[in-house]
């Protein structure tokens, strides 16, 4: 029965329907839902693994076993499976092997706007990219076929666009592919002995995905009335080629995008007057088609920078759409901004009433850099605020200027910020790491972590003590505060800044949208004792606004935490 689905529910459901067995991940938007929509069939067992390397070896595990396996990231996650990935690229794989990545162009929920389709070139592995729903169910499903044909791990690349848009579907039957594992040390056992002999291996089987590329279906080419301009695109790029031209152009569309074809491109391109290319971020087919001596254009007309739209296509063609619409609609912005009640809220506000240096890190407190608050200094990728702050310290001949933190979420610390913290502790940095723990993986979705004492399934399981594994690696003093006691952060951050050795501060508060949270009442303003200071906009909480020259508080939003009341020197806010 036909039916609409998010792209990556379709992925998910390719998976099932493929005879997916095995399943880790680690949460990053836009590749959330594949996992949290796999998890959902019993005869599939999936997790959240500690970060995206760990995923990747635990999912290549799986597949030495004898079993179909998955394990999905978002773009920025890729670089933290690299190394595990261009080594499997080596060994091959023993049953199917999909690697899901979803790319992020325009950087909605993003550090950096990378293209990940320069990792199966480089990881010389073939990467397959869906345009819509129906094609995220087939190509996972021919994502195994090809993993096990050519005996490779196979990229799944989504993007935002096509991982959170609905299409039709079909969804069939699941199919159950169990296999063996059978001992195989020269294919295995990367040594350099063994390593240089799989390297020719891996570049035989690109000559022969290239050859199946030349006649796979899901490099098709649709045919067009006006010669005069040839396109080829990919993914949402061709939808919004499609939605411009419709038929009046020949367009190829390229399913699988590494390798592509040689000769089929070559002869697309004697077919039309000219060839344009058609693609988001970097010029990856473009440079193909340039390598093929194929002359074209690409870059000259579409940006290497955020997204492609159908309004761009339109006016690089110069053509109306088919449709004859235009979407020129302006959409009013809408600034990210902690939510009301947001545990970090209280921490940040002390950290810039001390004047203090912030190097931030990865999650929904990265939001603590944004007015009014504007209290975190740097944030580069997972686990580089503890990192960092190690080095920030050193570099200062290691004596403590009791003006720096590192801030690190929970789901992060366990993700990347360990081993910074092992670091700090080995080489004796004297600087002081604060984890906010709000008790789940709060900026993809309220996704469990080890620290949650729950997993993926929602059944009871190991919970990491932070205080405990802190201590264990040799951080001696650690101590556990209330960020909605203002008082109490500020007398443990001056304490632990002036301490000389590694301190670590946990601030414990569940984040305020979880279900579980029981709130208190929202307050209200004492208008007569409101002079409208505006100290309680210090905080920038969205609950709270001035209206007539007095703070005013929407009892919608407010969920009683009381730090703005601490803030108000005259007693104007309270309890209802």
């Amino acid at each position: 029965m036909k039916q609409l689905m998010l792209g990556n529910e379709a992925v998910a459901r390719g998976l099932y329907e493929a005879g997916c067995s095995f399943v880790s991940s680690y949460p990053g938007t836009p590749s959330t839902e594949i996992t949290e929509a796999i998890a959902k069939y019993p005869e599939v067992y999936a997790e959240w693994a500690p970060n995206e390397k760990v995923a990747l070896e635990a999912a290549f595990g799986a597949s030495l076993a004898g079993r179909r396996a998955f394990c999905g990231m978002k773009h920025v996650g890729l670089n933290v499976a690299a190394d595990p990935l261009f080594t499997i690229s080596y060994t091959g794989v023993n049953a199917g092997l999909i690697i899901g990545v979803a790319d992020d162009a325009g950087m909605h929920s993003s550090q950096n706007e990378q293209d990940s389709r320069h990792y199966a070139r480089a990881a010389k592995i073939p990467m397959l990219e869906p345009a819509d729903s129906a094609e995220a169910i087939a190509f996972a499903k021919l994502a195994y076929e090809i993993s096990e044909k050519f005996d490779t791990p196979v990229l799944l690349k989504m993007c935002t666009r096509v991982s959170h848009s609905q299409s039709v579907v079909e969804p069939g039957a699941r199919v159950e592919v169990l296999g063996e594992y059978k001992k195989d040390i020269a294919k295995y056992v990367m040594m350099p002995g063994n390593a240089k002999r799989r390297h020719p291996v891996v570049e035989a089987r690109t000559r022969d995905l290239v050859a199946y590329a030349e006649t796979a279906e899901i490099n098709r080419i649709e045919d067009g009335e006006d010669k005069s301009i040839g396109i080829i695109t990919s993914s949402t790029s061709y939808q919004y080629v499609k939605e411009v031209v419709g038929n009046r152009y020949p367009v190829m569309k390229l399913g699988m995008i590494w390798p592509m074809p040689e000769q089929k491109i070559k002869d697309f391109a004697a077919s039309v007057e000219k060839l344009v290319v058609v693609e988001e971020l970097d010029s990856f087919i473009e440079c193909h088609c340039r390598d093929l001596q194929i002359p074209c254009v690409g870059k000259e007309w579409f940006s290497c920078i955020d997204e492609l739209s159908q309004n761009k296509v339109a006016q690089q063609l110069a053509e109306t759409p088919v449709s004859g619409v235009k979407l020129d609609a302006q959409i009013p912005p809408r600034p990210p901004v902690m939510c009301a009640g947001c545990p970090h809220r209280g921490l940040f506000y002390t950290l810039k009433k001390n004047k203090l240096t912030v190097l931030g890190d990865i999650g929904c407190y990265t939001l603590g850099a944004v007015a009014p608050l504007a209290a975190v200094d740097s944030v580069i990728c997972m686990g580089a605020s503890v990192s960092g702050i190690h080095g920030f310290s050193k570099s200062q001949n290691g004596a403590a200027d009791g003006k720096t933190v590192a801030v690190i979420g929970d789901s992060t610390f366990m993700h990347s910020g360990i081993t910074g913290l092992v670091n700090m502790a080995y080489n004796e940095s004297n600087a002081t790491v604060i984890i906010v723990d709000n008790s789940i993986t709060g900026m993809t979705g309220h996704q469990q972590n080890p620290t949650t004492g729950v997993n993926l399934k929602g059944d009871p399981c190991t919970k990491i003590d932070l205080e405990t594994l802190c201590r264990a690696v040799g951080i001696r003093r650690v101590r556990v505060v209330d960020p909605y006691n203002l008082a109490q952060c500020d007398e443990a951050i001056k304490e632990e800044l002036a301490a000389n050795e590694p301190s670590v501060i946990i601030s414990r508060r569940p984040c305020a949208l979880l279900k579980n949270v029981k709130h208190k009442a929202p307050l209200a303003v004492d208008a007569d004792k409101c002079v409208g200071c505006k100290a309680c906009m210090k905080i920038g909480c969205p609950a709270i606004s001035i209206v007539d020259g007095k703070a005013k508080v929407d009892a919608t939003q407010c969920v009683g935490c009381g730090v703005c009341e601490q803030l108000c020197k005259f007693g104007a806010l309270k309890e209802v």
